[in-house]
């Protein structure tokens, strides 16, 4: 392990929110390692984004994480028998949240972080848009933390502080977008339906496509990406 000050590991879905978090991560100066997840969901074809946002970006490396959450099902995203919601005012915890989604994807990124001996992981969490989503939630990301330090060699044993980064954590979708595209992102090349078809386009009905659209809007811009 060399000197990795200043490398970061970064969860990349190939959707809006972690395409800004990409840009944040290398704006401060990180050299990055993505990290995206094949987990058997319905839209799985943002993982093609996922690639060409890594490729753009020069990350340092690109792993696609292999994992089957169909087997717990229980989820709109990875049961074909659950319809995806496309009207708001869902009361409760949305159909759309996988359980304990976020807890998988950053206990795998603590691994990679413990090989590759960096100390920062960050991920695209929002509390605003999606505060149904226990795992989107700051008491979260502030509890995922403090595990990291003593779940791990470099925690625990050498006394390195691990960061759990979610820079977006409080902002609205429009400032995230507003952000991006100060950072330069394209957000052509990302998707955030939940019911991609095969050629990408969006279903401009589900509520993460609907978040999305009044987010440009807010900013009186039109979104980039195409949509059926």
């Amino acid at each position: 392990m060399g000197d990795t000050d200043k490398e970061a590991i970064v969860l990349l879905s190939g959707g809006l929110d972690s395409a800004t978090v990409l840009a944040i991560a290398r704006e401060a100066g990180f050299a990055l390692h993505a990290l995206s997840f094949d987990y058997g969901q319905r839209h799985a074809t943002e993982l093609q984004f996922a690639r060409k946002l890594a490729d753009a970006a020069g990350v340092r490396s690109h792993r696609i994480l292999k994992m089957d959450l169909r087997v717990f099902g229980a989820s709109a995203l990875t049961d074909e028998r659950i319809a995806v919601p496309e009207r708001s005012g869902e009361a409760g915890v949305p159909v759309t949240y996988v359980p304990a989604r976020n807890t998988l994807f950053l206990s795998y990124a603590l691994a990679l972080a413990e090989v590759l001996g960096i100390r920062d992981i960050f991920i695209g969490v929002n509390s605003q848009d999606y505060s149904g989503y226990p795992d989107c939630r700051p008491e979260f990301i502030q509890r995922f933390q403090e595990l990291a330090q003593v779940a791990t060699v470099l925690g625990a044993e050498r006394g390195q502080r691990l960061t759990i980064h979610a820079p977006l954590q409080y902002l609205s979708k429009a400032e995230i977008i507003g952000r991006g595209l100060e950072l330069g992102v394209d957000y052509a090349q990302t998707r955030s339906c939940y019911q991609l078809d095969a050629e990408g386009r969006s279903c401009g009905r589900c509520d993460s496509c609907r978040l999305r659209l009044a987010g440009f809007a807010a900013l009186d811009r039109q979104d980039p990406a195409p949509y059926l």
